[in-house]
Parts: structure tokens; C-alpha cells; sequence
């Protein structure tokens, strides 16, 4: 019973059916063949307007390139101090010259006031602060939660007025778009997005991600920071057939609800352990637990996979008691109704 982490999953068999028909094939080099310029079509219809668009092979370099576009001397990102980009990519999105400003918030999320908070720090008259240049969010959020359009929308105009650029990193964007109900376009450049680091590789790709600009014109030099931090593949036409068989027919939403689904099975048996308790309503394929020690022994004796998480931004209210530790368990398309039935029967 596999719960670490959705990168544990595999891979849709179309995706791998697309990548094995183009193992059969070849064309021209470095994203200009077919294949990619297709893809980059149905990401504007995706997104309901001309978007430019730029593959790479891992969230970290969509990330990294992302806020590479903004990057100025003394610049600084904000973001939560949980977020990817501050404590799980190795300072990658600092390769450009930003820094990264961890903020506090509920459920992994920043708010305009945390924002405000924080942007009073910065003077053009104290350079020894620094200079903001973007907020980047976390969509889903590190804990599993999910901007609504509202939100975002809120974070984009004081960003905006402040000449920051707001990021969004999107490594579950699918989980969240298909959990909200909502389209791409709303929950992006309609809310005041102007770059999206789109994933794949987390809902059923095999190392396929892309950088999108909302405003094209930004993304024009994306192509040298790109190929000079080695993600311009000469046979980028395989990160293009994942592309085309995963948007294709809805397929990267179809294997979120399926994940979000899970999720939601296992929450409803949380709430009616004894041992378990929620420590957040999840919005995607991510369920935070507090478990008792007991429960935690029981669940690993039985071969159950999952780790545990800090629990140093949640409300104090809802942190674990004596005796408790907090854990995340994460659902993904390749999750079993009869696993999530097991996980049921050992927290009765």
C-alpha cells in the first residue's frame, strides 16, 4: 500500500503508447518538429488564449525558468516557507540571481496581508533588503490545499501594484483544476497569473513539464536560459508526445479525479477512526493525518507507505496532541480502491 508520494506512481499507458510510437519515428531537433508545435497549439486552447509555451523534463526546471524571467539584481521571490521552490529544489530558482522569502500561512497558503507584511520590508531607498521581483504560489499548495480563483486574484493585484510578477508553480495544477471544478483559464491568467509551471509528471507523465507564459512576449528569452541549464533536449519531440496523449481527450484531468477521488475515500474513513484524526479537509490528492503512535506502528507493521510532515504552520488547535505525530499520506491515478479499502479496515 503505496501512500509516499504521487512521483511514486507510473505512467498512463497512453502516455507510454505515445512515447513508443515516436521511438519509431524522428524529425528535426530541438522542439522544432511537429509533434511539439501541436502541442503548443493545444495548450492555447487549453488555456483559451496564445500562450508561448516551453518544455522541459522536470518541475525544478520549470520552476528555475519560471522565475528566471524576473530575476534582477538583489531580487527576491515570495512565497510560503514551505513551498518546492524554498525547501525541496536545492535552491534551484536561486541559480538567476533571486532569493527566496519564506512567508507563514494556513494550509501552505500566502495571503495578500502576509504578502503586504512582508513587501513593507523592501525600500528602493535600503538595499541591503533587497528588491522584490515575484510571488510565487503553490497550486495545489505543499499541503495539499487549493487557491480559489478569488485568491489568486487577490494576490495578482496587490502583486501587480507593487510591479511583481505573480508564479504559479503547478505540479498538481490538474488536481486542483479538476477539485475546483473550474477551467485552466480561470484559475490562471484570467485570476492574474503570468507564468504557470505546468505539471505532468506527477499525474501520469514520465518526465514531462512545461513553462507557460500567459503574456508571450515575456518568454522570449526562455530559450537561452533553457538550453544553458540543459533542458534543451535535441529529441525534445518525447517530451511532446507525452504532452500530446496526456491533454489529449482530457486524459491529465480524468487521472486527477481518479487521484482526488481516492483521496476523498480516505478521508471519509479518517473521520470515522478512533485512532485518526483529519488535520485538513483535502482539496486534492494529498490527506494530512494525525495518527497516534499506536495507529502509526499499526499502519507501517501492515506495509503501509507514507511519511511524516511538519506540523510547525498549522494551527495550533489542530497539531498533534501528546503521544501524536502528523502524517501525509498521497493518492494518485494508479491508486487502488482495494488499498484504500485495506488502510480503511487497519484505522478501524
Amino acid at each position: 500500500m503505496i501512500f509516499a508520494s504521487d512521483t511514486w506512481s507510473g505512467v498512463s499507458d497512453e502516455v507510454m503508447a505515445a512515447i513508443a510510437r515516436e521511438a519509431r519515428r524522428g524529425g528535426p531537433a530541438y522542439g522544432s518538429d511537429p509533434l511539439t508545435r501541436a502541442v503548443e497549439r493545444r495548450f492555447c486552447e487549453i488555456f483559451e488564449r496564445d500562450v508561448a509555451v516551453y518544455l522541459v523534463g522536470s518541475g525544478t526546471a520549470a520552476n528555475t525558468l519560471a522565475l528566471s524571467t524576473y530575476a534582477r539584481p538583489g531580487g527576491m521571490v515570495l512565497c510560503h516557507r514551505e513551498a518546492h521552490i524554498l525547501v525541496d529544489e536545492a535552491g534551484a530558482s536561486e541559480l538567476h540571481g533571486n532569493r527566496c522569502l519564506g512567508l507563514d500561512g494556513i494550509a501552505g497558503k500566502v495571503t495578500p496581508e502576509t504578502i503586504g507584511a512582508a513587501l513593507s520590508k523592501f525600500s528602493p531607498d535600503h538595499v541591503h533588503a533587497g528588491q522584490a521581483v515575484a510571488v510565487s504560489i503553490t497550486q495545489l499548495t505543499e499541503l495539499g490545499a487549493a487557491y480559489s480563483p478569488a485568491e489568486i486574484a487577490a494576490i495578482a493585484a496587490l502583486a501587480h501594484e507593487h510591479g511583481l510578477a505573480l508564479h504559479m508553480d503547478g505540479a498538481r495544477f490538474a488536481g486542483a483544476v479538476a477539485g475546483l471544478g473550474v477551467s485552466p483559464a480561470e484559475v490562471t491568467w484570467k485570476a492574474g497569473v503570468d507564468v504557470l509551471s505546468f505539471g505532468g509528471t506527477k499525474n501520469g507523465c514520465l518526465a514531462a513539464e512545461a513553462v507557460v507564459f500567459f503574456d508571450p512576449a515575456k518568454g522570449r528569452d526562455l530559450p537561452y536560459a533553457r538550453q544553458r541549464l540543459g533542458h534543451g533536449f535535441s529529441k525534445a519531440w518525447f517530451i511532446a508526445a507525452q504532452f500530446d496523449a496526456y491533454l489529449r481527450e482530457d486524459l491529465w484531468l480524468n487521472n486527477a479525479r481518479l487521484a482526488n477521488g481516492a483521496a476523498r475515500r480516505m478521508a471519509a474513513a479518517i473521520k470515522m477512526s478512533r485512532i485518526a484524526r483529519l488535520a485538513l479537509e483535502p482539496d486534492g490528492n494529498e490527506v494530512f493525518v494525525i495518527l497516534s503512535k499506536e495507529a502509526n506502528e499499526r499502519l507501517k507493521g501492515a506495509g503501509v507507505v507514507y511519511g511524516p510532515w511538519s506540523s510547525a504552520t498549522f494551527p495550533i488547535g489542530e497539531r498533534p496532541r501528546s503521544g501524536e505525530l502528523l502524517v501525509r499520506f498521497v493518492t494518485s491515478f494508479q491508486t487502488r480502491a482495494s488499498d484504500v479499502d485495506r488502510l480503511t479496515s487497519l484505522l478501524r
